[in-house]
């Protein structure tokens, strides 16, 4: 271990030397690299919790210089986080424990919960849910805003389309990527395009053509459009049981929303510049402030956007295939909501995590190759009316590229009888949690109506891919 390691996680000047120290200290005592800079980013998170041990006296260097900067900016972090609850603590890494740690410690922070998903984000970890008093927090509603999940079931058997079929109709009538659109002559209107709300700032004015030239497409990353069969086994969708072919769409409001999130972040944080740096990525607006507004008005539209590019993905699919959906189901996971929370008006983030009031339909998908699910909420007050958005990364992408082996993940599609299109080596089975734990550590939150298995998957090419 050595200083570059420290000015890495971002330590000022004054604590280098400290935590260079305590982290020499720690190797001594046989502790690896890996879990001393899991400590120090602990550390960092929360300091007043190390108040005591190895760790003290860096912990106090930290507490003084965020006292100095808070006294300059007129904002405070509470010394603790107020109490959350954790489903499936032993699914979760411990800086997503860490990250959802510091934004309890929020002043307008009110109350929170931690999905079995969650995994280190920007921010508010994925899969972390916080509500928050007159306040918006736009890395609380993430990059992808208004990230979504669509299914529709079609009233046809799984095995009347054939796999060469399926993966036609996908490399035509899907697009993926960065900057990427249908061509023009190609491209279908919605109605969200419409809206009075593109006038009505010159951020969303600039932003229009793009969104334009990108609706009814998908991003990269885990973005994906695929056919599988849904087996349903309950009467709660409205249809018998049985098998069907169904399409499941994984993406979000693309280019647009991304602008909209970095703009308004750096107002917030402008705001607030002497923030605690663990805390900076989570500085607010407050709501009804213009700027809170402004923030509101974009991200509520993002969100509609991210919709009506699922819209068009499936009118797309069904009318080449010549049928009409029997059913569909959609939600959001990256959005901020208006809410209720022990009799008081709160915004609630849900940065990847799934909308679960009582009787509410959602979907939470697997990986490429394992099922997904169409769930029920439970309406539990302690989640926010909460769920789990997908299995959640067990990998980040670079240890998934270095450490998974193209000839195993594409052994682990064989075996479930998945064909892929694009898709690469950092969004592998292997590189996510295992959904059926996720689900099991959940019962209280949603019940599950039915099981999705994929088929045919398409997504964006991957760094290397599979």
């Amino acid at each position: 271990m050595n200083g570059k390691h420290i000015t890495k996680l971002g330590f000022e000047r004054a604590a280098i030397g400290l935590a260079l120290a305590a982290a020499t200290e720690r190797e001594r005592a046989g502790v690896d690299r890996g879990d001393i800079l899991t400590e120090l980013r602990a550390v960092q998170a929360d300091p007043a919790a190390y108040t005591a041990g190895v760790y003290a006296p860096l912990a106090a260097e930290l507490l003084a210089r965020a006292a100095e900067r808070d006294s300059k900016a007129g904002v405070a972090l509470r010394d603790r986080p107020l109490p959350y609850p954790v489903w499936g603590e032993d699914l979760i890494e411990p800086g997503a424990r860490a990250q959802m740690d510091v934004a309890m410690r929020l002043p307008v922070s009110r109350a929170g919960a931690l999905m079995p998903d969650a995994h280190v984000g920007y921010g508010l970890p994925i899969g972390g849910v916080l509500a928050t008093e007159n306040a918006v927090i736009p890395y609380g509603v993430g990059v992808d805003i208004g990230c979504s999940m669509m299914l529709s079931v079609l009233p046809a058997a799984p095995g009347g389309l054939a796999t060469d079929e399926a993966r036609a109709l996908l490399l035509k009538h899907t697009r993926f990527g960065a900057g990427v659109g249908f061509e023009k002559r190609d491209r279908e209107d919605h109605a969200v395009l419409h809206e009075a709300a593109w006038d009505d700032q010159p951020l969303l004015r600039h932003l229009h053509d793009k969104a334009v030239a990108q609706v009814g497409t998908s991003g990269s990353g885990n973005h994906f459009v695929e056919f599988g069969t849904l087996t349903v086994d309950t009467p709660d969708l409205g249809l018998d049981a049985g098998e069907y072919l169904a399409v499941l769409s994984h993406s979000g409001s693309r280019g647009f929303g991304a602008q909209v999130a970095n703009h308004f972040t750096a107002l917030a944080q402008k705001r607030h510049p002497g923030l605690n740096p663990a805390a900076k990525n989570l500085a607010w607006l407050p709501l009804d402030s213009e700027d809170g507004q402004a923030y509101w008005q974009a991200m509520t539209l993002a969100g509609r956007y991210a919709l009506a590019n699922h819209d068009l993905i499936h009118a797309r699919l069904a009318r080449a295939l010549g049928e009409r959906p029997l059913a569909q189901v959609s939600n959001s996971h990256n959005l901020a909501w208006r809410q209720v929370v022990d009799g008081q008006d709160v915004i609630v983030h849900r940065k990847g995590a799934t909308p679960a009031r009582e009787g509410q339909l959602g979907l939470i998908p697997g990986s490429m190759a394992d099922p997904g699910f169409v769930v029920r909420g439970r309406g539990n007050a302690g989640a926010l009316d909460s769920a789990s958005h997908g299995a959640g990364r067990a990998l980040g992408r670079r240890a998934a590229a270095n450490t998974l082996a193209k000839k195993d993940v594409q052994a682990y599609l064989a075996q479930r009888g998945v064909t892929l299109i694009g898709g690469g080596i950092d969004e592998a089975p292997q590189a996510y949690k295992r959904i059926e734990d996720v689900l099991a550590r959940q019962n209280e939150l949603v019940d599950v109506l039915a099981r999705f298995t994929p088929r045919v998957v398409r997504m964006d090419t991957g760094s290397e891919d599979v």
